[in-house]
C-alpha cells in the first residue's frame, strides 16, 4: 500500500495526470474550433483552411524563437506562463464564440458584414495563440522536464515516454467523441460552453500539479543557459588552472542561471528588432549542427504523407464506400496499434539500444506502407492520371456553376453521422439516402490501403519516440528549447507541403499519385535515419545486444558528441 501511495504521489504520475488533463483540453479544443469554424462560415472549409494555414505557418516561422524563449527564463516560469496564456486563449476563444452564435443575424448587419468578420478574425488570431502555448508547454515539458524528472535512468526515460504517447493516442481518440456527443445532443453553444469550463478547471488544476512537481523535483530549479563569451572570459578567470584539455575545447558551455548574473549592456533600437531574426537563423544554424540533425530530419519528412487518419484520408475513404461507423472502428484499431508501437519502443530498446530500435522501426513502418503501394494498383483503386485534378474547379468557374460546399444544414451530420470530405467539399453522413450515397466499388484497394496505414502505425510510434529520446539525450540542456522549436517547425514545414499536394491534386482518381509519393517520403526519412545510424554506430551498426541499463554511459548512443 505504500508504495501505491508513493506512486500516485510520485513527480513522475503528477507529470503523467497534467499530461494528460492537457491533452484532452487541446484535442477537444482542435476538434471543436475546425467543426465550429464550419458551422459559422455557411457550411463552407474556409475559416478552417485559414485556420489550419495561419497555425502551420505560425509554428514554422516562430518555432525557433518560442525555444528560444524557453531556454533563456526558468523552468517554471516558462510552464505556468504557456500554460495560463493557452487556457485563457482557448476560454476567450470560446466566449467570442458563443456571442457569435447567439447574435449572428445581428452582427452581419452591423457595418455591413464587417464586424463579424472580425469576430472571425479575432477568434483564428487567439486560437493561434493558444496553439504557440500549446507549442511552448509540449516543447518544456515534454521534452525539458520530462528529462530532468528521470535523472540519469535512460530506462526511465524511455518507460516515461512511452506514458505520454499512450497518453496521447487515447484523448486522440475518446476527447472528440466526448465533445461531439456533447455538441449532438446539446448545441455548439453548449459545446463552446463546456469547452471554456473544462479549461478555466483544467488550468488550475494543472497549475497546481506543476507546482508539485517542480517542489518534488529540486534539479528542475537549475537550469543551464549558454554564457557570452565576454561573461565566460569573467565567469572562468579563476578556474582556467582546473581545467582539462578536453574542456578546453568544448563549443557550448553552460552555466546556472541562478548563479551568474551577466552585466547590463544597452541595447540599440536596430539590434531589437534585429534580434528575432537572429534567433531563427542561430536556431536553424544550431539544429543543423546537432549530431542527430540526420534524425531529426528523417522524422520530419513522416510528416509529408496522407497516409494517417486526418481529414484527408478520411475524405477519400468516404468517396470508396466506406461508413462512419466504420471509419471510426478504424481510427480505434489505429489507436490500438499506436499504443502497441509504444510497447514495442521500450522492449526494442532494452534488447537493442535506442538507434537500432528506431531502424527495426524504420523497416517495420516501411514494409506495411509497401501495403498501401500495392492498394493504389487494385482492383477498385480510381487511381487515373489521365483525369485533370482542376476539370470540376474549371469546368464550374466557366459554366457559372457554384463550387460544391457542404452538403449538410445540420451540425449534427458532423458531430454524429459524418465528417468533412476534403476531396469534393462535401459531407456524406453514414445514414444518408442511397441514391446520394459514393458508388459501390470493390474494396480491396481500400482495406489494403487501411491495413497498410494501421499496421504501420507500430512503427511510426516507435520510431517517433526513438528521435524524441535521441533528441532528448543528446541536445544539451541550454539548447534544449530552441533546437525543439526547430524541430517542430519542421514537421509543420513537411505537414503543410503535404497540404499543399493535396490542394494541387485533390480529386480521388490522383490520391494514388499521393500515396505513392508519401511512401516515398517515408522511404527517404529513413534512409536519412540510416545514415545517421551509419555515422553513430559503424560495423557495429547490425550487432544487437543487451544494453546495461544501469550504467547510462554504456546505453547512450555512440554519437553522441555533446557534455553539459
Amino acid at each position: 500500500l505504500g508504495s501505491v501511495n508513493a506512486y500516485f504521489t510520485s513527480a513522475k504520475f503528477l507529470l503523467y495526470l497534467g499530461h494528460a488533463l492537457s491533452t484532452w483540453g487541446d484535442r477537444m479544443w482542435h476538434f471543436a474550433v475546425s467543426v465550429f469554424l464550419v458551422e459559422l462560415y455557411g457550411n463552407s472549409l474556409l475559416l478552417t483552411a485559414v485556420y489550419g494555414l495561419v497555425v502551420a505557418g505560425s509554428v514554422l516561422l516562430l518555432g525557433a524563437l518560442i525555444g528560444d524563449w524557453v531556454d533563456k527564463n526558468s523552468r517554471l516560469k516558462v510552464a505556468q506562463t504557456s500554460l495560463v496564456v493557452q487556457n485563457l486563449s482557448v476560454i476567450l476563444c470560446g466566449v467570442i464564440l458563443m456571442i457569435i452564435f447567439l447574435f449572428k443575424t445581428q452582427l452581419l448587419t452591423l457595418y455591413q458584414g464587417w464586424l463579424l468578420t472580425l469576430c472571425y478574425i479575432l477568434v483564428i488570431t487567439i486560437a493561434n495563440i493558444a496553439n504557440l502555448a500549446s507549442t511552448a508547454t509540449a516543447i518544456t515539458i515534454q521534452r525539458d522536464w520530462i528529462v530532468v524528472v528521470a535523472g540519469e535512468d535512460r530506462s526511465k526515460l524511455a518507460d516515461m515516454n512511452a506514458t505520454i504517447r499512450r497518453i496521447d493516442q487515447l484523448t486522440n481518440i475518446l476527447a472528440p467523441m466526448a465533445v461531439g456527443q456533447i455538441m449532438t445532443f446539446g448545441s455548439p453553444m453548449i459545446g463552446c460552453g463546456f469547452i471554456s469550463g473544462w479549461n478555466l478547471m483544467s488550468m488550475c488544476v494543472e497549475y497546481l500539479l506543476l507546482w508539485k512537481v517542480y517542489q518534488k523535483t529540486p534539479t528542475l530549479a537549475h537550469k543551464s543557459a549558454k554564457v557570452e563569451a565576454s561573461e565566460l572570459k569573467q565567469l572562468n578567470v579563476k578556474k582556467e588552472s582546473d581545467m582539462k584539455p578536453a574542456e578546453g575545447v568544448q563549443l557550448i558551455i553552460e552555466k546556472d542561471v541562478s548563479g551568474f548574473e551577466p552585466q547590463q549592456k544597452e541595447v540599440s533600437c536596430a539590434a531589437r528588432i534585429a534580434e528575432p531574426f537572429i534567433t531563427f537563423r542561430d536556431g536553424w544554424v544550431a539544429y543543423y549542427n546537432q549530431p542527430v540533425f540526420l534524425a531529426g530530419m528523417g522524422l520530419a519528412f513522416l510528416y509529408m504523407t496522407v497516409l494517417g487518419f486526418d481529414c484527408i484520408t478520411t475524405g477519400y475513404a468516404y468517396t470508396q464506400g466506406l461508413s462512419g461507423s466504420v471509419l471510426s472502428l478504424l481510427m480505434g484499431a489505429s489507436a490500438v496499434t499506436g499504443i502497441m508501437g509504444t510497447v514495442a519502443f521500450t522492449w526494442l530498446r532494452r534488447k537493442c539500444g535506442l538507434i537500432r530500435t528506431g531502424l527495426i522501426s524504420g523497416v517495420a513502418q516501411f514494409a506495411c506502407l509497401i501495403l498501401c503501394a500495392i492498394s493504389v494498383f487494385m482492383p477498385g483503386s480510381p487511381m487515373d492520371l489521365t483525369v485533370s485534378p482542376f476539370a470540376d474547379i474549371s469546368a464550374r468557374l466557366f459554366e457559372n456553376e457554384p463550387l460544391p460546399t457542404i452538403a449538410s444544414p445540420e451540425p449534427e451530420m458532423i458531430f454524429a453521422t459524418g465528417m468533412p470530405n476534403l476531396l469534393n467539399g462535401s459531407i456524406i453522413p453514414a445514414n444518408s439516402d442511397p441514391e446520394m450515397s459514393p458508388k459501390p466499388v470493390p474494396l480491396i484497394s481500400v482495406s489494403l490501403l487501411f491495413a497498410g496505414v494501421i499496421a504501420a502505425r507500430v512503427g511510426l510510434w516507435s520510431f517517433d519516440l526513438t528521435v524524441t529520446q535521441l533528441l532528448q539525450e543528446n541536445v544539451v540542456e541550454s539548447e534544449r528549447g530552441i533546437i525543439n522549436g526547430v524541430q517542430n517547425s519542421m514537421n509543420y514545414l513537411l505537414d503543410l507541403l503535404h497540404f499543399i499536394m493535396v490542394i494541387l491534386a485533390p480529386n480521388p482518381e490522383a490520391f494514388g499519385l499521393l500515396v505513392l509519393i508519401s511512401v516515398s517520403f517515408v522511404a527517404m526519412g529513413h534512409i536519412m535515419y540510416f545514415r545517421f545510424a551509419q555515422k553513430s554506430l559503424g560495423k557495429q551498426l547490425f550487432v544487437c545486444h543487451t544494453p546495461d541499463l544501469k550504467a547510462a554511459p554504456d546505453s547512450s548512443p555512440p554519437g553522441n558528441t555533446s557534455t553539459v
